[in-house]
């Protein structure tokens, strides 16, 4: 059987991104949901996430810092970011990362 290799690419030094009101490190050079695997790894490994942008399941809303464009993207396809900030995120992701108890106020649920 072959390898599946990391889990992680390979990274250098973490990241801070905001999560609801919450803020986190996670490894540079990874997808969004990747990074929150980290934070989350073993409720992420059991979510319903297809990882090819079919489910839908890990869309979220972010920016990346004050004063710049909101904008939506699937988690699984996009890259984290020093700064970004995620505002909305789908209900399976806010599901899985609840152990973090983010502020469901500050973080709304995207549908």
């Amino acid at each position: 059987m072959p390898n599946p290799g990391p889990l992680f690419r390979p990274y250098e030094r973490l990241v801070k991104i905001t999560l609801g009101d919450k803020q986190f490190e996670v490894p540079e050079g990874n997808m969004l949901l990747r990074a929150m695997q980290y934070l989350a790894p073993e409720n992420i490994s059991y979510g319903r996430f297809c990882w090819n942008e079919e489910c839908q399941y890990c869309r979220v809303s972010f920016d990346l810092g004050e004063g710049t464009q909101l904008r939506t993207a699937l988690s699984c396809k996009l890259m984290v970011q020093e700064g970004m900030r995620v505002t909305e995120m789908a209900q399976e992701i806010r599901y899985c990362l609840r152990e973090l108890q983010l502020n469901a106020k500050e973080l709304k649920a995207k549908s």
